[in-house]
């Protein structure tokens, strides 16, 4: 796991919000990073690769796969892991709940005051 990775399961394995994630859980041939069970809730963490080459359009037919066997994908950049964990984590939480849609892309809404 990268460092991004490493600290974000840290911080999932604290939780007390009774949303427990799997780290690198196995969904049809693909790894998922973390992966909520209770939620169907895919979290996936995006280093600087995944906006290379082909693994933009790699990443876009695993998130429709995962999509039709109604798992929901939340992508969250590594670099907002490094920015900002606390903001990360109740993102995460709060698309978990269902206060916010889940998408393909983006990471964390902006601290308050940023928007």
């Amino acid at each position: 796991m990268s460092l991004p990775e490493v600290l974000l399961w840290e911080e999932l394995r604290k939780r007390g919000d009774g949303l427990r994630f799997r780290r690198q859980h196995p969904a049809g041939r693909y790894i998922l990073d973390f992966y909520c069970p209770s939620v169907g809730l895919a979290v996936e963490v995006d280093g600087e690769i995944h906006s290379r080459g082909s693994q933009p359009h790699h990443d876009a037919d695993r998130d429709k796969w995962l999509k039709t066997h109604g798992v929901r994908v939340l992508r969250i950049s590594a670099v907002d892991i490094l920015r900002d964990l606390d903001a990360v984590v109740r993102h995460i939480g709060d698309v978990a709940r269902g206060d916010y849609p889940s998408t393909a892309c983006g990471g964390p809404p902006p601290p308050p005051g940023e928007e």
